[in-house]
Order: C-alpha cells, then sequence, then structure tokens
C-alpha cells in the first residue's frame, strides 16, 4: 500500500513531534481559520493526535470584520469536526484594540484562543504559521529596527502556543490540504489590495511585505530567501534565549512582578492596574543595555502595551527615562500606557489612571 503524499507524510511528522512531551490524554486545540495553513494542521493533528494518546479540538476564530465571515468561520470548524476534531467550536471577537488592524486582530484572536484553552483544560493550542510566516516575521523586524528578539520570529513552542509548521512552506500545506481533498478557504484581507488598510490608506504591513517584499527580494537574491530569513530567526532564538535568561534574572533584581503567559511571547505576564509596575532605576541602570532594553519591554507589555506595536522608538524612550533623565515628563506609549520616572522608579500605568503621570 503505497505511504501519503510526501507534503501529509510531513505535516504529520512536525505535529508528532512537537506533540511527543504532551501526557496521555491531554487535550491539544488547533487554531484554525480555514486558510490552507492551518486545514493542513488540523487535518495532521486529526490523525496524529489519537495515535499519539491525545485527544484533539479546534478553535474558529471569526473576527467579524467583513460580511460573511460568519459563514466562513462555520464552514472552518464543520471542516475540523468531519476530520474527527472534537470540540470545534467558533468564537467571536471585537476587533477595536489599539496598534492598527492587524494588531488589533491578533491581540482579539490570541484573547480567543487563550480562553478557549482554559476553559476545555487544553495543554496545547496549535497554530499554523509556516516557514513562510516566520520570513515575513522577520522583515517586518527588520523594518521596525527591532532587536534579536524581533529578529528571532517566533518560537516553535512558547508556553501554551506551538507551531509545528514553522519548516513548511506554503506551498506544501496547500499540497496536504489537496492530497486529502480538503477545500480551504482564501482571505481577501491578506490581499495587498483587500479590504484591510492603514490608517493612511496603505496596505497592511504584513500583506505588503508577503506579496511586495518578499518577490522583489527573491527576483534580486535568487530562491531560497525565506529559507534564509528562517535560519537566520533559528540562529539568533539560541541567542535571544540566553539573554531572556539573565533578562529574567534582572527583571527579578529590578522589581519586576507579575506572573503568568507573556503578553506576547517572551515577556511577563500582564499584571492588573492594581498592581501597576514599578522598577528600580539604580538596577536598570547599571545593568547592559541588551538586558535593560529587554526589561524594558518587558516591563511595557506587562503594563497593557501591545507587543506588536511596541516599537524601538518606544523602548528608546524608556532607556532615555533610565540612563538620561533630565526631568523629562511622562513618556506615552502604545496601548493607553504611560511611563514616568520619579523618587528612584520608572512607573508604568494607565492613562487617566491615579498616579499614571497624568
Amino acid at each position: 500500500m503505497a505511504g501519503p503524499a510526501p507534503a501529509v507524510a510531513a505535516a504529520r511528522t512536525a505535529v508528532r513531534a512537537v506533540l511527543a512531551d504532551l501526557p496521555a490524554g491531554s487535550l491539544v486545540l488547533v487554531a484554525c481559520s480555514g486558510g490552507a495553513d492551518s486545514l493542513a494542521l488540523a487535518a495532521a493533528t486529526a490523525f496524529v493526535a489519537p495515535r499519539a494518546g491525545l485527544r484533539a479540538g479546534a478553535v474558529v476564530v471569526d473576527h467579524r470584520l467583513r460580511a460573511g465571515s460568519d459563514d466562513v468561520a462555520r464552514e472552518a470548524a464543520d471542516a475540523c469536526r468531519a476530520l474527527g476534531l472534537h470540540p470545534a467550536q467558533v468564537r467571536g471577537v471585537d476587533v477595536d484594540g489599539p496598534g492598527g488592524p492587524e494588531a488589533a486582530a491578533r491581540t482579539a484572536r490570541y484573547a480567543a484562543l487563550r480562553e478557549a484553552a482554559t476553559e476545555t483544560g487544553a495543554a496545547a493550542v496549535l497554530l499554523g504559521h509556516t516557514l513562510d510566516d516566520q520570513a515575513e516575521t522577520v522583515l517586518l523586524g527588520l523594518g521596525r529596527g527591532s532587536g534579536s528578539r524581533s529578529l528571532a520570529g517566533m518560537a516553535p513552542a512558547a508556553g501554551l502556543w506551538r507551531r509545528p509548521l514553522l519548516g513548511l512552506r506554503r506551498p506544501d500545506t496547500e499540497a496536504v490540504c489537496a492530497a486529502l481533498g480538503l477545500r480551504w478557504a482564501e482571505d481577501p484581507t491578506n490581499a495587498p489590495n483587500g479590504p484591510w488598510r492603514r490608517a493612511d490608506g496603505g496596505p497592511l504591513r504584513r500583506s505588503a511585505v508577503r506579496h511586495q517584499v518578499l518577490p522583489a527580494l527573491a527576483e534580486a537574491l535568487g530562491p531560497g530567501v525565506p529559507e534564509a530569513l528562517a535560519r537566520t530567526a533559528r540562529r539568533l532564538r539560541e541567542d535571544e534565549d540566553y539573554l531572556a535568561a539573565a533578562a529574567v534574572e534582572l527583571a527579578d533584581r529590578a522589581g519586576l512582578r507579575g506572573e503568568g503567559e507573556p503578553a506576547g511571547e517572551g515577556g511577563r505576564g500582564r499584571v492588573s492596574d492594581a498592581d501597576p509596575v514599578s522598577l528600580d532605576v539604580v538596577v536598570l541602570a547599571a545593568a547592559h543595555p541588551a538586558l535593560r532594553g529587554r526589561v524594558l519591554h518587558q516591563a511595557a507589555t506587562a503594563a497593557g502595551c501591545p507587543p506588536g506595536a511596541l516599537g524601538a522608538v518606544h523602548v528608546a524612550g524608556l532607556e532615555a527615562l533610565v540612563t538620561d533623565y533630565r526631568g523629562q515628563g511622562p513618556l506615552a506609549l502604545p496601548g493607553a500606557v504611560t511611563a514616568r520616572r520619579r523618587c528612584g522608579r520608572l512607573t508604568f500605568g494607565r492613562r487617566g489612571q491615579r498616579g499614571a503621570g497624568e
């Protein structure tokens, strides 16, 4: 008997590897949009999970940003059920947060997925990001002037989140769906001339990178650009893992408190408004800039800044409050967060909140 198509085998192998450490009986949830990437992931997980003694379900997030999105979400959930995933639920979200449509949608989506995992007791949520997504993430980080945290791209595993398909290309996931007879949906919001636009009327940044920048790089540099960017991300992640561990120790000494899952990845958990973030400036000033910048980023996201909206310019402003303080006033950050220095502490709060610097 002939084995599965090569793309199907590769997807199953990738899922099997990322689930290998979970105890028998654990529930994993696949985040499925109905696109080729997540549908291929759903199919591979539906095959692998029961053979590994695991239970597998799915969550479809309806961003409700275009007409008919509820139908697309329902069809995606039906496809997951047909593959054998249970439960397969649809969760609608409101996309109205800061940072532009991409960042707001991402924040709402991850919150819905985390909520679903909590309610179902899931051990992991599988995300369908591919090598192409990784390459785009690296280029977006370069465009923002980000440090190694962003250039290291997305982690294969980070807390609740697991990304089995980071070694596969988009054509591979389409080949999986084609081999298994699965129909996937094309999201018009991913097109450069799609219905989502930035505030200045331009195309979404990731869409522009996908449809314009990467093809231009391939034409100028030859094939293999996405793979090269993904290799760069892997190497930088090794460095980042080491520096992140050192930053945790610095954060503790500086007084950053708060437990739980990072607001994005690699940061500290979101703290409550009743427990504001406050750091010892003397401890931070004595630290190496590579570690200090990480702690400042962690503190800002813990205070409520959307990680995708927090750029190098914001961290530089926080650095100035620590190492070049000349009496400057509060610093406004994304997500209605304000940082100010007083009494030897760098304190973060919500704008309009008592003690936030307003």
